[in-house]
């Protein structure tokens, strides 16, 4: 079996900015209307009056105190509550492949390779734009890479799923290198006009390069002690929106179909399931807690970060050992963990073990041990 290394990772930021007291304003001024509109239904007990947010309550809830914006156009508009980002034709760069590759050419350079390096490409994330073709194959034309390329969803351990299937292609020796992007264009699923998760979400792009360690030239790599993945059947978060509501006589853009959760029951349930899965993996490499560096936690909700660290160690974790960077990105799906790992890691020193590790809807948890070599 081959030994496989991570030798190059690329984070893509847009450059829209959206702050929690934007987000704030406009949704009150929408739930204002609404409220006024519909006083007489709300009076009589046949609708719900919206509830009014602050930017104190995002925060306390969730850590968050802004997130990027592939287009900010549209989602502070009262008469819209959702970004407006123009149609492509079909001979055109697809908005979340041209994404995905501002973040690969970054991972690609750090590793020092070419796309003619590359076996394989997955695009893994919560949405992909259209069904077909798939996005990675779009961006393995762009990149000039031969081989094969596939997209891959699973919410928000999509990153980390994607990684094992890295590794286990070159382990097996199926291919040399492959080339693992999430382009998390999550703004167009946000429901804008929900207090309670209107603010969770932001837009970003992550890849990662993984080879045979006897390949590797990056003057940084980390050598995976071991990959594991698990899946746990949950209604708790949902996004329904999909090419059967054709069908069904509804609206598909309607409020039940866009992201929602009951955010309670997964805090509740998804945090010891994290806990007892990051235990058993450092376990079945050798590892104890003690000899884990850096914990690169997916990026939800700074209160589950916290609560599984402390079942981790015992302790409040230091910011360097559980580094949080929701507070500037949000959550992003599927790349979380990895806009942590991107961040933080140039000064662990070589022998330096730690886990990323991304959890969500699914339920489903995935993990990789690594070692800095």
């Amino acid at each position: 079996m081959n030994q496989v290394v991570i030798s190059g990772m690329g984070l893509w930021k847009p450059r829209h900015v959206v702050t929690n007291q934007e987000l704030v304003e406009s949704y009150n001024a929408w739930a204002s209307r609404y409220n006024d509109e519909h006083a007489k239904e709300i009076a009589a007990g046949e609708l719900t009056e919206k509830p009014l947010s602050s930017s104190e309550f995002i925060e306390k809830a969730s850590g968050i105190r802004q997130r990027y914006a592939y287009v900010k156009e549209g989602i502070l508009d009262v008469n819209r509550m959702r970004p407006h980002i123009p149609r492509r034709r079909e001979d055109e760069l697809s908005h979340q492949a041209e994404i995905a590759l501002n973040s690969a050419r970054v991972a690609l350079d750090r590793a020092g390779k070419t796309g003619r390096d590359i076996d394989m490409v997955i695009v893994s994330c919560a949405y992909t734009e259209r069904s077909y073709p798939a996005i990675a194959i779009e961006v393995q034309k762009e990149l000039d890479i031969r081989g094969t390329g596939f997209d891959m969803l699973v919410a928000c351990s999509a990153a980390t799923f994607a990684l094992q299937r890295a590794f286990d292609a070159i382990a097996a020796g199926s291919a040399r290198a492959v080339l693992v992007i999430n382009p998390e264009l999550t703004s167009p699923q946000v429901n804008y006009t929900d207090r309670d998760s209107h603010f969770i979400f932001g837009d970003v792009s992550t890849a990662v390069v993984l080879e045979r360690a006897d390949t590797c030239t990056a003057p940084q790599s980390y050598e995976i002690l071991g990959t594991r993945s698990q899946t746990v059947f949950s209604n708790n978060i949902r996004s329904n929106f999909g090419y059967v509501a054709y069908a069904q006589d509804v609206d598909p853009f309607c409020e039940e179909n866009l992201f929602h959760q009951n955010g309670r029951s997964v805090f509740k349930e998804v945090c010891p399931m994290a806990a007892e899965h990051l235990l058993a993996q450092i376990d079945a490499v050798g590892l104890g807690v003690s000899d884990v560096r850096r914990w690169w936690l997916h990026q939800a909700n700074i209160n589950m970060n916290q609560l599984i660290a402390r079942r981790l160690l015992g302790r409040d974790p230091a910011p360097e050992e559980a580094p949080i960077v929701l507070d500037e990105f949000a959550n992003t799906a599927s790349a979380g963990s990895i806009i942590a790992f991107c961040l933080h890691h140039e000064d662990l020193e070589p022998g330096d073990c730690g886990v990323i590790c991304s959890f969500g809807a699914g339920y489903s948890i995935g993990s990789l041990v690594v070692r800095k070599r």
